[in-house]
């Protein structure tokens, strides 16, 4: 069974915009699927909608499933316990996700315990350092302690990349995660999340304009231009070794 089946979704804003036109996408465990296009494609629409957060006055049609849980028309009581429980997500900015008001450790330790896997608050600051380690980031006991602003930013993007994979989601969504990034944190980032697919088992969808970052993730590619998609396949055989556009899609 795959982790995320997308059959004929459909995402249209008041006024007729229809964003997201009869997209359909399968994503298994231990995957990467890479959403590539240009701004206004539709690809962050399709990723959003798959956290439950269209947009105001989206009206939404086709399927979206989660293992057998279909999202679509899940109250969101119930969206709420499966973001963050069964599906991570990395913004492009980490601010919008790390508090900061408050430490990196602490923050950590709410998300566990509102999902029930630490019982008591020091069990969960003890819990939170390992997942701190597992994301790569040097002194977890230091980060833990900090606040956002005393991080760089590319340890601020593993901090929340912690928070994102705490719980052990089935999925991961990463929406251009690495655009704000110098070209070696760039590199760092995604190889973390290779890593994190081998090691976790969890499925990747990251969302991304980029194609240098596209070719690093691997996978499946899946190009999207004015909400269809246009080319889909394998990303070591869609995308040359120059960089070129992959067949049939526009940069």
């Amino acid at each position: 069974m795959s982790v995320l089946t997308i059959e004929n979704l459909t995402v249209e804003y008041p006024g007729g915009v229809r964003a997201v036109d009869g997209v359909s996408l399968a994503l298994g465990a231990g995957q990467a699927l890479v959403l590539l296009g240009e701004s206004g494609s539709g690809k962050t629409t399709v990723a959003r909608t798959v956290l439950g957060l269209p947009g105001r006055g989206a009206r939404v049609g086709g399927s979206v499933r989660l293992g057998s849980t279909e999202l679509l028309g899940l109250p969101e009581g119930e969206l709420s316990r499966i973001r963050g429980r069964r599906i991570g997500y990395v913004p492009q900015d980490p601010s919008a996700t790390l508090d900061p008001l408050r430490r990196i450790g602490a923050q950590l330790a709410e998300v566990l315990r509102r999902h029930g896997l630490a019982e008591s608050r020091k069990a969960a600051r003890a819990a939170a350092l390992p997942v701190l380690a597992a994301v790569g980031l040097p002194e977890p006991s230091r980060v833990a302690a900090a606040y956002p602003h005393e991080l760089s930013g590319g340890l601020r993007q593993r901090a929340a990349i912690a928070l994102a994979v705490a719980c052990g989601p089935e999925l991961l969504i990463a929406d251009e995660p690495t655009t704000a990034l110098d070209a070696l944190v760039r590199t760092h980032i995604l190889d973390l999340f290779s890593t994190l697919r081998t090691e976790q088992g969890l499925a990747l969808l990251l969302v991304t304009h980029d194609l240098s970052a596209a070719a690093r993730i691997g996978g499946t590619l899946a190009v999207l231009r004015h909400g269809r998609l246009t080319v889909t396949g394998p990303v070591e055989t869609l995308l040359v070794p120059t960089g070129a556009s992959p067949t049939g899609a526009h940069r």
